[in-house]
């Protein structure tokens, strides 16, 4: 089951990092629905668009790529009665953009990384998306020492 991201933008968000995790979830979400390798939508994007690709989405998008399987194992173990395959596929960008930010990502504090996760999930995503990143995503925070050890 797929959902293309909303339209509307309720709220813009404002910061470079939230523009950047943005521009990831978006370079993530098309490579996903194409089936392409995400490193050729971001080589077409630089070369085709004038869209300027932050340092930092390709730090999300590099991380996210790199230890995906881990992340994807840490989803589907403490998401309660969803699998990887039934959640919409931005809940499931979202979700992998905040986890590679909670457990890897020494820079940005947590709470950080979790707040600015369910900013997504409200502005692109269902009605019951942010509760359900806030809770993944919350779960994950609290086991992160024993994820990592």
């Amino acid at each position: 089951m797929s959902k293309e991201p909303k339209q509307s933008t309720p709220m813009p968000m404002t910061s470079a990092r939230s523009k950047a995790r943005r521009r990831a979830l978006d370079l993530l979400f098309e490579a996903e629905q194409r089936e392409l390798n995400v490193d050729t939508v971001l080589a077409t994007r630089r070369t085709s668009t004038d869209q300027i690709i932050n340092a930092y989405s390709v730090t999300l998008i590099e991380g996210v790529t790199a230890r995906q399987e881990t992340i994807d194992e840490f989803l589907a173990t403490y998401s309660q009665g969803w699998t990887l395959e039934r959640m919409p596929s931005v809940d499931r960008i979202i979700l992998r953009i905040g986890a590679w930010e909670l457990l890897y990502n020494d820079d940005i504090p947590d709470g950080v990384a979790v707040s600015e996760s369910v900013e997504l999930a409200k502005m692109l995503s269902t009605d019951e998306s942010p509760q359900f990143v806030n809770g993944l995503l919350g779960r994950i925070q609290q086991l992160k020492p024993t994820l990592l050890a």
